[in-house]
């Protein structure tokens, strides 16, 4: 039995795929849920080394158009992104090259008390390269491999003089 490419890469896409959920599942990440009141505020303090991207994400459970305001500090306590987050959930990233500690601070900019949750973290994306490129040759492979059977299909046409 002989198996198409279409299906090997089918299977090297799947793989990839569960590959990088496994790696970003095992990445060392803070998570913390905090009520916030009006101006008030808290941080999450995390440990990265090297060079790569880290990521937050904040959740509101019961949002009602809350706003929040998120900061992320170096390890010299210095502003390297901030954003206003008027979502139920949003994802940011920044890249990181310095090792130490870094803070993401968490502010309510609402007139009234917002439930949180909020995880903060590293990426491992360097990790994740020999997982996207298995994804990438897999990917195209399918896309070849159905264009070729795509070029080669014939459509019957009606007969012009049907009465």
């Amino acid at each position: 039995m002989r198996i198409s490419p279409f299906k090997i890469g089918l299977a090297l896409v799947i793989v990839g795929m569960i590959w990088i959920s496994i790696i970003f599942a095992d990445t060392e990440k803070s998570f913390e849920e905090a009520i916030l009141k009006q101006s008030s505020s808290f941080e999450i303090k995390s440990q990265f080394t090297g060079t790569d991207i880290g990521f937050y994400k904040a959740y509101m459970p019961e949002f009602a158009g809350e706003e929040i305001f998120v900061q992320i500090l170096d390890v010299k306590e210095n502003v390297i992104q901030e954003q206003i987050i008027q979502t139920k959930m949003s994802v940011g990233y920044f890249d990181f090259n310095e090792d130490g500690v870094y803070t993401i601070k968490v502010t309510n900019l609402a007139k009234n008390q917002i439930n949180l949750e909020v995880e903060f973290g590293n990426t491992d994306s360097k990790d994740m390269i020999p997982p996207g490129i298995m994804i990438l040759v897999g990917s195209i492979s399918m896309i070849v491999m159905s264009y070729l059977k795509i070029k080669n299909h014939k459509m019957a046409q009606p007969d012009e003089n049907i009465s």
